[in-house]
C-alpha cells in the first residue's frame, strides 16, 4: 500500500465521525494498539525535541524500507505517533522524503491540537524525515 493510499484510508476512518471527541477516542484507540516499544530504544537520543510530552522514535532500515517504533507518555500524542508510523513505516527513505502528509490537514488534526502538541507533531515529522535522509545518505 502506498503512503497516499494509507493516508486516504485514515481520512476515511476519521470522516466517519463528526464530533472531535469521537475522533480523539479513535486517536487514543490507535495509540493503544501501537506495537509495544522496545525498552532498549527508550533512551535520550530517541527523544523528540520540541514535544511537550515525552515522545520516543526509533528507526531502522530493513531491505531498503524504513521501520519505525514509537511511544509517548501522553495518550493523544501516542495516537498521533501511531498515525505517523502507520503511514510511513514500510517505505523507502525516498518515499518518506517525498511524502506530502496531507492527511493531517484533511482530518483536521492540526486545528484541534494545542499549539504545543502541534509543534510536537511538526517535530515528529521533522525527525522522521531526518532519519529518512540519514538512511538515504548511508545507502549511497
Amino acid at each position: 500500500m502506498t503512503i497516499n493510499e494509507k493516508q486516504d484510508e485514515i481520512i476515511e476512518e476519521f470522516s466517519a465521525f463528526d464530533d472531535w471527541m469521537d475522533k480523539y477516542s479513535l486517536l487514543i484507540e490507535m495509540g493503544n494498539e501501537l506495537d509495544s516499544f522496545d525498552e532498549v530504544h527508550r533512551k535520550e537520543q530517541n527523544l523528540i525535541e520540541g514535544c511537550q510530552s515525552k515522545v520516543w522514535l526509533h528507526a531502522e532500515l530493513n531491505d531498503g524500507k524504513m521501520e519505525f517504533q514509537g511511544d509517548s507518555d501522553a495518550i493523544i500524542v501516542k495516537g498521533i505517533v501511531a498515525l505517523l508510523l502507520r503511514v510511513l513505516s514500510g517505505h523507502t527513505p525516498d518515499e518518506i522524503l517525498d511524502a506530502d502528509l496531507y492527511f493531517i490537514d484533511k482530518i483536521g488534526l492540526k486545528e484541534h491540537l494545542s499549539p504545543t502538541r502541534s509543534n510536537g507533531l511538526v517535530a515528529m515529522i521533522k525527525q522522521i524525515k531526518a532519519y529518512a535522509l540519514a538512511f538515504k545518505v548511508k545507502q549511497n
